[in-house]
């Protein structure tokens, strides 16, 4: 990505809203790892997704880490809910919310998606108490 790409506001407000939700090792990781290849495909989703969406004032990043985790875990995108579970540390959603969100899709997207995402979610979580035990 050229120094042009990275100077747009756009840009500069989805690093700052997705070092704040993802934490700064998982960008660094992210910019790190991408190539000439997908190097317009981070630019994407950091402008669209961070800088455009999830920058908005309309739902608090509590809000919206629900919102994802719903719909990750409706569409089956195992990796990347387990990413957004982790970034709960950051967004301020708790378990109990996830719960929630989980229950929703079980009756919405169904109970076998739903039953996954819990799966996937208690994992994550044992991870994390573990880390911080």
């Amino acid at each position: 990505m050229d120094d042009d790409a990275k100077n747009t506001s756009r840009y500069r407000a989805g690093v700052e809203v997705r070092r704040s939700v993802l934490g700064d090792p998982h960008v660094e990781r992210a910019e790190a790892a991408a190539t000439d290849f997908d190097r317009p495909f981070q630019q994407l989703i950091t402008e669209a997704a961070w800088g455009t969406v999830w920058a908005r004032p309309g739902l608090s990043k509590r809000e919206r880490s629900i919102i994802t985790l719903a719909l990750l875990a409706a569409l089956g995108h195992d990796e990347e809910l387990a990413m957004h579970v982790r970034a709960t540390a950051n967004t301020g959603a708790s378990r109990e919310d996830i719960c929630e969100a989980f229950l929703h899709v079980a009756i919405y997207a169904g109970v076998p998606a739903a039953n996954r995402g819990f799966k996937i979610a208690k994992e994550v979580f044992a991870q994390m108490d573990d880390a911080h035990a």
